[in-house]
């Protein structure tokens, strides 16, 4: 399925259907999955989360920023690798609403 996210560069969200969304970047940096390398990931492809749960880290100018879910839900999928930089709008998860 292709996402067309040229006229969603506001949202957070772009809608795929009534239940499902995809969650974008909010800002220019590298995509990190978990705090260090050594810890578990914030979340994987089946979690449930709930809004303000941490689904990220995004680096951007050295300082480590946590990216939380702005809703409850369903974690369908990670749609880039970690320690990747990401673009501000680019699309991070699919994910499944509560």
């Amino acid at each position: 399925m292709s996402i067309d996210d040229g006229n969603q560069a506001l949202s957070n969200e772009t809608e795929l259907d009534e239940d499902t969304y995809i969650f974008k970047s909010p800002m220019v940096g590298t995509f990190y999955r978990k705090p260090s390398p050594d810890d578990p990931t914030f979340v994987s492809s089946g979690d449930k989360i709930n809004k303000g749960d941490v689904l990220c880290i995004i680096e951007a100018m050295k300082v480590m920023n946590e990216v939380q879910a702005d809703q409850g839900g369903e974690i369908i999928e990670i749609l880039v690798e970690d320690s990747v930089s990401v673009e501000y709008g680019q699309p991070l998860f699919k994910i499944r609403k509560k």
